[in-house]
Order: C-alpha cells, then sequence, then structure tokens
C-alpha cells in the first residue's frame, strides 16, 4: 500500500502557520516554539512565497550577527521553494526531501495551501505502511500454519 501526501493530511490535518515577510524573526520563532514546529510557510495573502526553518535561523540569522528582533522573515526565507500535490505518494516525498537536503514539504493543491509535510511525518507513514505489511504478512503464514496447507494449493 502506497500512502499519499492526501491520506497524511488527513491524519494529522491540514493546519498550517504563516506569517508575512515583513514579520520579524523573532516573531516567526516564537510562533514555532508555540506550536512546536520547525518552520513556518510566508505567504502574501493566501499566496506561498517562501519558508523559514530553524535551518534558516542557525545558518542565516546567527552565523551572520544578525539580530532576530530587527531581520525579517522575508530577507532570509528559503525562496523558490519545491511543493507537492494531494496526489504525490510519500515516496515522492522521500525522494524531494532527500535530494534536496530538506524537511518540510508544502503542500499545494490548485494553487491553494493545502498543508505541509514534514520528514517526521514521512517517516511516521513509512513505518505504518511497513508494519501494514508485516501484519498482512503474519496473518497469511498463520494462516497457512493453522490449516498446514499452503495458501494457493488445493489438496485433494
Amino acid at each position: 500500500m502506497t500512502t499519499s501526501v492526501q491520506q497524511i493530511l488527513q491524519n494529522k490535518g491540514s493546519a498550517i502557520h504563516a506569517v508575512a515577510p515583513g514579520s520579524s524573526v523573532f516573531t516567526a520563532l516564537e510562533l514555532m516554539a508555540r506550536h512546536d514546529i520547525g518552520s513556518v510557510l510566508v505567504t502574501e495573502g493566501a499566496r506561498l512565497i517562501g519558508i523559514f526553518t530553524e535551518r534558516d535561523y542557525a545558518r542565516k540569522v546567527v552565523l551572520h550577527g544578525l539580530n532576530s528582533k530587527n531581520a525579517t522573515v522575508g530577507e532570509l526565507m528559503t525562496q523558490n521553494i519545491l511543493t507537492v500535490s494531494p496526489s504525490h505518494t510519500i515516496e515522492d516525498c522521500m525522494a524531494i526531501m532527500t535530494n534536496n537536503r530538506f524537511r518540510h514539504l508544502p503542500v499545494v493543491e490548485k494553487g491553494e495551501i493545502a498543508g505541509i509535510v514534514t520528514i517526521g511525518d514521512v517517516v511516521k507513514a513509512v513505518i505504518t505502511d511497513q508494519s501494514n505489511t508485516i501484519n498482512q504478512l503474519h496473518g497469511y503464514i498463520a494462516g497457512d500454519l493453522q490449516t498446514g496447507t499452503p495458501h494457493g494449493l488445493l489438496i485433494s
């Protein structure tokens, strides 16, 4: 069974947390801390224009000696971000995240933000899929042991 982004959003919800590009980095960090998340989307109205992550903070604020209360998210956000649609698979997300070395992937459907998928969501979905497969195989094997007959074989 292949898990889709839509299934992940149905399980976790499609809530997103966003800030405007003029928001201070400090405001974005407060929002991230309040919701225990590692990124916020950056929007102008309903339009996605970027993402600001903990990695952006560590590499673009702290290492450059900037002040999080004076620097704006728009100055430091990651722009030209990749997105997925609800029909993408978890395997698609893994490939995109691995190849591009990031952990947060916005979900966009028909030009509107539908949610966000994180590396944690991907790992959870993979573990769930693997657990389901193991349970199915276990049931298949246990069924054979109970009857003494391999599935698919007819003994007359």
